[in-house]
């Protein structure tokens, strides 16, 4: 016989519905595992049909292990922003970052096939699933970043996981890290410094300033030079070295390395769901569609 507590307990398990957990007790006589199996069964294949839609929301996550040589950065998305504060769904992300800084990965393919550091026997790929299934929405791991240092890692995450930073120190201290982790949340550079810069990038730039430059009724020859000067704008802007320190504007950040005695190696900046194009859905179609 199935009882209210059969039930209940079942889905306290497994997260599942009380209609689901009721149906496969009944099938399989109350039966505890089988249930449970059935259920995992059926969870991966709503898994499958949700996998079409977008997922864009979601967390970007940071780890670094104890002795701060090594960290790693990840994004996983769900569908909607409510998920992102589910403590489960934390949970596994936080999971995912530790498994990245301990298993080290190449890819997020291979990531999936490792056995998870959070369910043993189980492959992440499986808790994956398994999370899309009792939570209800499609959800990926998107991306990672692991660094590791001869100096030390440091992360920043703000907004409750919408920006996540990770950098690789080769010289400082943790104080001067968590400085230009902040600095990289807030400027969003994309170079530590300028030779870093594809010189088709810088060339295309130069033409465009070029152009502007003789728009504006200046000859060839003057523009020319104003475009050598107005390039070091384009530097400040997205070279973390070149740009203006936000905690003293009157400084740029190599300026504060130097005093601190510090280097900067490389870092990454993860925003959640950044590039994903979000599908635009119609609600009252859509709720006519789930009515029929």
């Amino acid at each position: 016989m199935v009882t209210a507590s059969l039930v209940k307990e079942l889905r306290e398990k497994t997260g599942a519905g009380m209609m689901d957990c009721k149906k496969v007790l009944t099938e399989t006589d109350g039966d505890m595992e089988k249930a449970i199996e059935l259920l995992r069964e059926r969870g991966i294949a709503k898994a499958a049909k949700k996998s079409g839609r977008v997922a864009a929301e979601g967390l970007v996550e940071a780890y670094i292990a104890e002795d701060g040589k090594i960290g790693a950065i990840v994004e996983v998305n769900s569908e909607t922003d409510f998920v992102a504060k589910n403590e489960d769904f934390k949970t596994f992300v936080m999971n995912v970052a530790k498994q990245i800084v301990e298993k080290n990965p190449k890819d997020v393919e291979e990531l999936l096939k490792q056995e998870s550091i959070e369910v043993a026997g189980k492959t992440v790929q499986e808790v994956l699933v398994e999370k899309i299934a009792t939570i209800g929405e499609n959800m990926n791991i998107r991306r990672f970043v692991r660094f590791e240092s001869e100096g030390l890692v440091e992360k920043y995450i703000h907004g409750d996981g919408k920006i996540a930073v990770l950098v690789n120190m080769k010289k400082g201290n943790s104080e001067v890290a968590k400085d230009i982790c902040m600095q990289i949340a807030a400027a969003r550079p994309e170079y530590v410094r300028k030779e870093e810069v594809p010189s088709e990038r810088v060339s295309k730039e130069m033409e465009i300033l070029k152009a502007q430059t003789m728009n504006e009724g200046k000859p060839e020859a003057i523009a020319e030079k104003i475009v050598q000067g107005r390039i070091g704008k384009f530097y400040e802007e997205i070279c973390l070295v070149d740009q203006i320190f936000v905690k003293d504007s009157n400084k740029k950040v190599n300026q504060i390395l130097s005093e601190k005695d510090a280097e900067i190696v490389e870092f990454a900046r993860f925003e959640k769901g950044e590039g994903i194009e979000k599908k635009e859905e119609n609600f009252a179609e859509e709720v006519r569609k789930q009515l029929q």
